[in-house]
């Protein structure tokens, strides 16, 4: 990131924390009050969203064991400078974790070391090159419009704790001016971390709304869990809503100037709005994920109005009807290449008033290149059936209920 953004970014640290992105960090059923330290053979890798996972044979007891561990997202790893490069099939490596507390043999990966000495922590940062061509770009287009056009992205969100076990989110600029594993004031550990509470790691997550619901909207909302796959479209790999993914859990965005159209595409999960410029809402909609989007600009902001929505969730834990209507505005300061979007969202049927925000990316740190999904979370490696060849399982592995996931 840029030095000029490095003042901005403390100045709204209380802020950033308070958002969607702590409640999704929490822990599920790892338990990071215990450590495992594994030692083996890289079988392979699944360099995927939301969570990559690694797999490894060890030999226990004079018997081969698998295992399989928790990373990060592919999309910030890659941000982070890691590639599935990185782990080959047949390296030894020592991994240091915390088990699951209800499938043996998985765990959450804090810190990896190879067998030539290499060791990378779960927050771990690789030297890598900045996509040059976005930070050089013309500040307009011919046409006079404000140029938009790249590859955008949020800036990352990192543990105080570089091995992820304790401590809170903290944007990546200023990770190095706290302690490993402190907590900043006004702050709290994440729920589920070494130094949480315990009532913190209990409390139901994802429940409170960002904005008052009506009769109606709790009605709707009345037995909706965001911990579950069959309630919640991220964990079944879908996009949640234009609003969420532009900047959850660090994607890497492309904007498209055409004329006539603008197109956003989210990368998280290959997410594509076409803006129409200029235009008006045509009189019958059919209602998607995306809606229906119109844009115009009042001097250098895009303002961007979208209807015609089918009914979904709007953040981890709000739930909006087909009335919903989102205004959008994105300006650039060019000082601090951000480009910032603050948005309204009204929903008479479900929503007393308004939900109101912002979020800002820059220009990304790698190239848009959206990577696959695949939610393997769920799948439990204690249910499958072992034989006589560990490294091939006589059947495919059983799904972990999501409620044993989120106990």
């Amino acid at each position: 990131m840029v030095p000029s953004m490095r003042p901005i970014l403390l100045t709204v640290f209380g802020i950033t924390l308070a958002g969607p992105a702590a409640a999704h960090h929490g822990f599920g059923t790892f338990d990071l009050s215990k450590d495992v330290e594994i030692r083996g053979v890289i079988t392979k890798v699944d360099f995927v969203n939301p969570h990559s996972w690694l797999y490894l044979t060890s030999i226990e007891d004079g018997r081969e064991v698998q295992w399989r561990c928790e990373m990060r997202a592919a999309t910030v790893l890659r941000r982070s400078g890691w590639s599935p490069d990185m782990f080959q099939p047949g390296q030894q490596v020592t991994v240091t974790g915390s088990p699951d507390r209800y499938d043996g043999r998985s765990c959450y990966l804090s810190t990896i070391v190879w067998a030539d000495g290499m060791s990378m922590n779960r927050y771990g940062q690789l030297e890598k090159t900045e996509v040059v061509a976005q930070r050089e770009r013309e500040l307009r287009l011919p046409s006079g419009e404000l140029n938009i056009s790249g590859d955008w992205a949020p800036e990352q969100m990192v543990m105080t704790d570089p091995a992820g076990r304790e401590g809170t989110l903290v944007p990546l600029s200023v990770a190095d001016d706290f302690a490993p594993g402190t907590v900043p004031e006004g702050a709290a550990p994440i729920p589920g971390a070494r130094n949480a509470s315990p009532q913190a790691a209990a409390a139901p997550r994802g429940r409170a709304s960002p904005v008052e619901l009506t009769a109606a909207g709790l009605a709707a909302s009345e037995g909706f869990d965001p911990r579950s796959p069959e309630h919640n479209p991220r964990l079944r790999c879908e996009t949640t809503s234009i609003l969420f993914d532009w900047t959850f859990d660090g994607p890497v965005n492309r904007i498209t100037q055409n004329g006539d159209t603008i197109t956003l595409q989210y990368g998280q999960y290959g997410f594509t709005r076409t803006i129409h410029m200029n235009a008006e809402h045509p009189d019958v909609i059919e209602p998607s994920r995306a809606g229906h989007s119109i844009g115009r600009w009042e001097d250098d902001v895009l303002v961007v109005d979208t209807v015609g929505f089918l009914p979904g969730v709007l953040t981890g834990s709000t739930l909006h009807s087909d009335q919903l209507h989102v205004v959008e505005r994105f300006s650039y300061d060019p000082e601090r290449m951000a480009l910032t979007r603050s948005y309204t969202a009204e929903d008479p049927l479900y929503f007393v008033g308004q939900l109101t925000g912002s979020d800002t990316v820059y220009p990304a740190d790698v190239p848009y290149s959206p990577d696959p999904c695949n939610e393997l979370t769920f799948v439990n490696y204690e249910e499958v059936v072992e034989s006589d060849d560990a490294a091939a399982p006589a059947t495919a592995p059983a799904a972990k209920p999501w409620w044993k996931f989120w106990d």
